[in-house]
């Protein structure tokens, strides 16, 4: 780990974000806005859905945003009209989800990404069993008590965990998913009764200083609203870098919240 920068680390990111938004990541660093047609690079993160009909990014510089082309002047006009912080909030985001419904979009993903601190991350102790865990100890774990350290529909991105053990009992696991071609993200369950007890920010922290020892970097995301998560996040080592707006299918967000196809 002692070969690794805080510049450096939050290259690597800005280099990843720029692929996912076919820009440069330069762009990120900008003093204006930035808009790009959407497209697919090699290297993007796997979970993502491309092209993007709209995805905006701001590392606190200015917006950069990725889109369809025939929403540029929409997205333009929304970008310089509100800016890096406001564009990202309500009731802002309502002026750009309204011109989104005519192409059958709404605005439907908003998350908060987190890198390691160098100076502050450390393994922290919670004063159970850890253990280091790889790929092939994650077989009879894709249940939903493990959802969000593994994902049972990209398996094979899982490769690198850490449990906690109370009596042989798996009561904690964070896990990573290789979702970038240098970036590893982590997520983490503890089963209840355990929780509020600093296992989630140990498990968190010392998966974070393994995945450095690899020569990846680890990154985290959270939900603004995810209080518990974020707190974890901040306890463990990290601190936000870059946040996300991203717009969906009408139907898709629909789906999400249980009404089917009605508009």
């Amino acid at each position: 780990m002692l070969e690794w920068t805080q510049q450096k680390v939050l290259e690597i990111a800005m280099e990843q974000s720029a692929i996912d938004l076919c820009c440069q990541p330069e762009d990120f660093l900008k003093d204006g806005n930035v808009a790009v047609s959407s497209g697919v690079r090699e290297g993007y993160r796997k979970y993502l859905k491309l092209p993007f009909f709209c995805n905006l990014v701001s590392y606190g510089n200015n917006i950069v945003a990725s889109h369809d082309p025939k929403v540029k002047e929409i997205v333009w006009d929304y970008m310089e009209r509100f800016g890096k912080v406001a564009g990202f909030e309500t009731p802002n985001m309502h002026v750009l989800d309204d011109a989104f419904r005519q192409y059958g979009y709404r605005i439907c993903f908003m998350a908060e990404y987190f890198l390691p601190e160098l100076s502050v991350l450390c393994p922290l102790e919670c004063g159970y069993e850890l253990r280091v865990l790889g790929a092939e100890d994650f077989g009879t774990l894709y249940t939903d008590q493990w959802s969000n350290a593994l994902c049972k529909d990209r398996k094979e991105l899982d490769v690198l965990g850490i449990g906690a053990y109370d009596g042989g009992e798996l009561i904690g696991l964070a896990g990573c998913s290789a979702d970038g071609r240098d970036m590893w993200q982590i997520g983490v369950d503890v089963l209840k009764g355990y929780r509020q007890k600093g296992i989630a920010a140990s498990l968190t922290s010392r998966l974070a200083v393994e995945i450095l020892k690899r020569g990846k970097v680890p990154f985290y995301c959270a939900a603004w609203s995810n209080v518990p998560s974020v707190r974890n996040a901040i306890k463990a080592g990290f601190r936000p870098a870059w946040v996300e707006m991203t717009a969906k299918e009408e139907t898709y967000v629909n789906e999400l919240n249980g009404v089917g196809g009605i508009g």
